[in-house]
């Protein structure tokens, strides 16, 4: 049986004494018993405006914790308003969650986030741009301070993006590094792997050593190490 978690929204005090919650519960506890869903535990976020980001919701926050080591993968909610009122806030929130595997159903249309209406087309495409305005920001200062880093210690150092290109020396060095050794069979560690490349004056954008997460990815950077 498919289990979820339910998430209620009050958006005022008088919401919350009145039957907003009751209606909101019952619309899903319907839904999941006619879909063969077992909701597994509710979470309410009361007096709560919908123009907040749900990642700053108390209620939705621990919603999110307790999926995380929970096992459940879908979230009931009475209808899109609950979830966000404002159609930015719902795209975004709705993106957020599908990155993280989760799926969203508001029980009065289950398609609703699904839809490729005109507005929400437009909602998605501006949203995709500031995202990449803002990786491409990010991306610029990075690469700054990797050039300043380098003109103080008087050689080039890297940072975690875009080896591939950039530095394909350190790429064939770090998979070279991660090969067994023939004599003895056993293979080096990624912080020695990290340790070595380090005194070949490969190093991350403030001159430390590659962390072994880094060394990993390096290694995995266009299959597998060299043979």
């Amino acid at each position: 049986m498919t289990t979820a978690v339910a998430y209620l929204r009050t958006s005022s005090r008088t919401n919350v004494d009145g039957d907003s919650a009751p209606r909101q519960r019952q619309a899903i506890e319907e839904y999941a018993k006619r879909h063969g869903i077992k909701v597994v535990r509710e979470f309410h976020d009361a007096a709560v405006s919908g123009a907040d980001p749900i990642d700053t919701r108390p209620g939705f926050q621990d919603l999110l914790e307790y999926m995380a080591g929970n096992g459940a993968r879908v979230i009931l909610i009475e209808n899109a308003s609950r979830f966000a009122r404002d159609l930015a806030v719902q795209i975004a929130g709705h993106k957020l969650l599908q990155g993280l595997g989760y799926e969203l159903i508001p029980v009065d249309a289950p398609d609703s986030f699904t839809d490729d209406t005109p507005t929400a087309a437009m909602v998605r495409q501006i949203l995709g741009a500031v995202a990449e305005f803002e990786k491409a920001q990010l991306v610029a200062k990075l690469r700054g301070a990797r050039d300043r880093k380098s003109r103080e210690l008087g050689r080039r150092v890297e940072g975690n993006h875009g080896y591939r290109v950039s530095s394909p020396k350190l790429i064939r060095e770090a998979k070279r590094l991660a090969r067994k050794s023939p004599k003895t069979g056993k293979a080096r560690s990624l912080r020695e792997i990290a340790a070595d490349l380090a005194q070949m004056g490969h190093t991350t954008a403030n001159g430390q050593p590659f962390s072994a997460s880094q060394v990993q990815r390096l290694i995995g950077t266009g299959g597998k190490p060299d043979r």
